[in-house]
């Protein structure tokens, strides 16, 4: 999060102009959608848009995995569409378990290797999810990791996360981190809140999420995994290149767990030289663990995570969806 966001403070006035030029943009951006100016593609299956209103990571491909895994546990075959951000690849593509994060971009290749479903990544993502279609005529659902504000693409359910940090001054960018208003919150289908955000949102339903995983996988082994007590007494190293890098030392703190932490910018594209550390081992999230196989001198051992959300987002989907007229 960039410093200049965290308060009213005058250089974020300074930046005031560019960002009511900015949000006018936005406000005209989306009235031409809403008016039918610009076209959204609908497509013959239900959407699912898991996105935020900020930029920065907020929690969205926990949930987006979260609610993949319920979706099919409902009977569901569901796919994910992303935009790839961070990936060099261009136009559309699909996700396989042996691409590198360089490729697809670390949040899609996470999202293959533990969903179990398509994924299909692209800055377009109507036609990410048409060729995700045409390649997987079983998929019924379709879930947007991210895309919020792409609105050419229709969507059934729309879910917006949201956390403290995310939020900072509720200024629009480049003053704040806003990329839609905060009225913005009362359009969409839920909110999901990671953490203790404070949101009001009048008559939207809330659900809260938590982040749980306790055991470690090794990176260049994944069949060995240790919890927490296992590293008692050794020299660690905690690197994280995600939006939040102190919420993962945080974590490690509460299972009992002294680091020395690194932190790195979101989606940061590790050299050797990064992880050219002294001790035992390294613990790394799941999002920088797929990129950083065979960079470190020490053992890596990533962390695998999954949220948990109540009251229960998967059900009210199916709901959403469910009463949704044919295409």
């Amino acid at each position: 999060m960039i410093a200049v966001w965290q308060k009213r403070g005058p250089a974020a006035y300074s930046l005031l102009p560019a960002a009511l030029l900015f949000s006018l943009v936005v406000s005209l951006r989306r009235r031409a959608y809403r008016a039918g100016w610009l076209k959204s593609v609908r497509l013959p299956v239900p959407v699912v848009v898991v996105g935020n209103i900020a930029a920065g990571g907020a929690g969205k491909t926990p949930l987006a995995l979260s609610l993949v895994r319920e979706l099919a546990a409902r009977g569901r075959h569901p796919g994910i569409v992303s935009r790839g951000y961070g990936g060099s690849g261009t136009g559309v593509r699909e996700v396989l378990a042996g691409d590198s994060a360089g490729l697809v971009g670390d949040e899609p290749l996470l999202l293959k290797t533990r969903a179990g479903c398509p994924v299909f990544v692209g800055r377009d993502r109507v036609a990410a999810a048409q060729a995700l279609l045409a390649r997987y005529p079983a998929c019924d659902i379709v879930v947007s990791d991210d895309g919020l504000q792409h609105y050419r693409l229709a969507r059934d359910v729309e879910i917006a996360v949201v956390d403290a940090r995310m939020l900072a001054n509720s200024w629009m960018l480049p003053a704040g981190p806003l990329r839609e208003p905060m009225a913005r919150l009362a359009s969409v289908d839920a909110v999901v809140k990671n953490g203790a955000a404070d949101v009001a949102v009048g008559g939207v339903p809330v659900f809260d999420m938590r982040v749980e995983g306790t055991r470690f996988v090794c990176l260049d082994a994944p069949e060995h995994s240790r919890g927490a007590a296992d590293f008692a007494g050794g020299r660690l190293h905690a690197v994280a290149g995600i939006g939040v890098p102190q919420r993962f030392f945080a974590h490690l703190a509460a299972l009992g767990l002294r680091c020395e932490t690194h932190a790195f910018p979101d989606h940061h594209r590790y050299v050797a030289a990064d992880l050219d550390f002294v001790g035992d081992a390294v613990l790394a999230t799941e999002k920088d663990g797929v990129k950083l196989r065979g960079l470190s001198p020490l053992p890596v051992w990533v962390l695998p995570v999954d949220a948990r959300i109540e009251p229960d987002l998967a059900t009210f989907v199916m709901e959403k969806v469910n009463g949704r007229p044919p295409a």
